[in-house]
This record gives C-alpha cells, structure tokens and sequence, in this order.
C-alpha cells in the first residue's frame, strides 16, 4: 500500500478525468491520498471531493503565493476545519522564488502579507490541534524564525505537520525535525540533478518519512515533463527504497503508518 500525501486533485489536469485518475491509483496500489486546499474558493471542491471517497482526505488553506483571493481569518481556517474529512490546515508557509530584487522586483519586504497569512494559519492549527502542511521555497529562514516565533517549538503544544516537497538543506531538515515535523519528498527526489536532496532522504530518521506527487506537478523519472497522478507516488517510493536499502513496499507501509500518525484525524474518520 502506498499512500500519497499532497495532491491536488481538484485542479483540472486531474479532474477532468478523475474517474480514469482513481482508478490508476488503484492499479497502482495507491490506496489513500491527501487533497490539498490551495484557496478559500477552492475548499468546497477539496472537501467534497474527500467526503465522496473514503481514501481521500482534504485540507483547508491558502497558498502563500496565492494573490487577489479570499484571506482567510483566523476563524474562517478554524471554522473549515470542522467540516468532514478535513485533517490538516494547509498549504501555507511562504514562498520567496519570484522575488528578484537586482531587477528592481519585489523585495521581501513586499512580502509582509505572506508572513502575515502563515501566521494566520500557524494560529488557525495551534487552536484545532491539527498539523500544518508548509510550503518553503526561496524562504526557509524566515519560515523556521516564523513557525518559533509562534511556538512551533517541538514541544506537547506545537501543532507539528509537514515540510512537503522538501528541496532544502539537511540543516533546514534538521531544524524542522527538531520542531516536530515531518519530511515529505515527491518526485524531485528522482531527477538527475537531486544528489544532493537524495543524501538528505538517506538521512531523515523514517518515523518522519512521507512520501507525495504533489501532483499534477513534478511527475518523477520516467515521467517528468508530463502531467503527474497520485499513482505515480510509487516511484518516489522506489528512490527512497534505493537510497536507503530496503523495498519499496517496505517505503510504501511505513509512510502510510507515519501518514496516519500524523494526519491523526485520517484514523477516525476510517473508523465512522
């Protein structure tokens, strides 16, 4: 079993055929997946989505470099993640790569309403007691300084979650293990120019191992250029097996047992 743990599923390269999607899953031996919640606007689709499939989760969350749409409160994230299915808040974090300052760009200092969000959103899972899913790109020192300011220190009231498509450093991966986090690595991990992402997935302890697509984006080796599905998870599944000498299969159980321990919410639902 395995179990891919950030998709987008609502977005249209998927949706348009989601039949032909779930069922790829299935051949695939991709049994659960979680869908990530990137707009306020997009949340009805996600969480329904979810609700309608038993091996599907949702999440609720605003992108961090996601403009001109609807900013969540503080009370609209708490109020979202009472609905059913919804295990997680999320995908927040911030994210820095379009920022080009010696082309007289936008600085970081123009980016006080991503800071701002993520704080929304860290306040939002410390109220639920749910984990965040975090996006860092181009922005890992100020979202490890952001998630302590806020009390993301790895202690019993931290709300903990997930660094997803993680591409940093082993010393960012240290700071987020340190705080609680979990590791999460898609199909980055198998392109050509990844050794050194591979020596920090060697690395990672695996009670902290996810696995993800973050599809319809990043597809993995033998893919990459074209659309990618859930039932490709797989083969980050394969990579990581290599890397650290065991089977995929093996990486596939494992994720699956730290999916459910984090996303705890995911076990009760089954459970209904």
């Amino acid at each position: 079993m395995f179990t891919d743990s950030h998709c987008h599923l609502t977005f249209d390269e998927l949706h348009n055929r989601l039949d032909a999607v779930l069922a790829e899953m299935h051949s695939a031996q991709v049994h659960q997946a979680l869908c990530i919640c990137t707009t306020m606007e997009e949340f009805s689709s996600v969480q329904s989505l979810a609700a309608g499939h038993a091996h599907l989760w949702a999440t609720v969350g605003v992108h961090p470099d996601n403009e001109e749409v609807l900013e969540p409160s503080v009370e609209d994230l708490v109020k979202a993640s009472g609905q059913p299915k919804v295990v997680a808040i999320g995908e927040t974090g911030l994210d820095y790569y379009q920022m080009d300052e010696r082309k007289g760009g936008r600085t970081v200092s123009d980016l006080d309403w991503q800071r701002e969000r993520f704080r929304t959103h860290i306040r939002a899972a410390r109220l639920t007691r749910l984990p965040m899913v975090i996006h860092t790109r181009a922005a890992s020192a100020d979202t490890l300084a952001i998630l302590r300011e806020e009390g993301e220190c790895g202690d019993g009231s931290s709300a903990g979650g997930v660094f997803h498509c993680f591409t940093e450093t082993r010393e960012v991966a240290r700071a987020a293990l340190d705080m609680g986090f979990y590791i999460s690595f898609s199909g980055i991990l198998t392109f050509r120019n990844a050794s050194d992402l591979r020596e920090v997935a060697q690395w990672v302890p695996e009670d902290r191992l996810l696995i993800e697509t973050d599809s319809p984006y990043l597809a993995p080796v033998p893919y990459r250029g074209k659309t990618n599905s859930p039932a490709y998870v797989p083969y980050v599944a394969r990579q990581l097996a290599d890397l650290r000498g065991t089977s995929a299969q093996a990486i596939g159980e494992l994720t699956t047992v730290n999916f459910h321990r984090l996303f705890a919410r995911t076990a009760a639902s089954n459970q209904q």
